[in-house]
């Protein structure tokens, strides 16, 4: 074990302590700031209410007023959220089209371990397929007797005709 790794590891603990203890310190001061000038911003836009020795109507006016002011925060409230929740729809959407154009999230690949003859083989046996006939790999299908034995049923009126009705119907369950 070297002597010089181990004191740089033991110097490097004092100094973590040091950083924890500033880091500590500077929280305590930005959470008293952030005190500080709540109340500074409170008291600026809420002045403080003088109710001692108002008659019934300045109250009544004042009432009034506080109504009025809450009115216009609310308005001002429901356009800021109808304008949030319009740029969260917007950029819901943009999301969808940008993973449309990337092609979606693509799976990730396993490495497949193949040795140098398994590689040459496999392009080698692309090399001949691709030489080959095509049509040769393709499915044959064979087509059913019943579909090739359908007659065509002639005029459609006497076919209609001859089904309408209750014996049509019994016609249909019957065969």
């Amino acid at each position: 074990f070297d002597y010089r790794l181990k004191k740089t590891l033991f110097s490097h603990v004092p100094l973590q302590q040091k950083l924890l203890k500033k880091a500590g310190v500077l929280l305590v001061q930005e959470q008293s700031n952030k005190v500080t000038e709540r109340e500074s911003t409170l008291s600026e836009r809420v002045p403080p209410l003088k109710l001692s020795g108002l008659s019934v109507q300045e109250l009544q006016e004042l009432c009034k007023e506080l109504h009025r002011k809450c009115d216009t925060v609310d308005e001002a409230r429901y356009d800021i959220e109808a304008k949030v929740l319009k740029n969260e729809k917007e950029l819901a959407d943009l999301n969808a089209k940008i993973n449309e154009l990337k092609g979606g999230k693509r799976p990730n690949l396993k490495r497949v371990k193949k040795s140098a003859d398994a590689m040459l083989g496999a392009l080698t046996e692309a090399k001949l397929s691709s030489k080959s006939d095509f049509k040769s790999n393709l499915k044959t299908v064979k087509k059913d007797k019943k579909e090739e034995e359908k007659v065509d049923p002639g005029d459609w009126r006497k076919n209609v005709e001859s089904m309408s009705g209750m014996e049509g119907r019994k016609k249909l369950f019957n065969s």
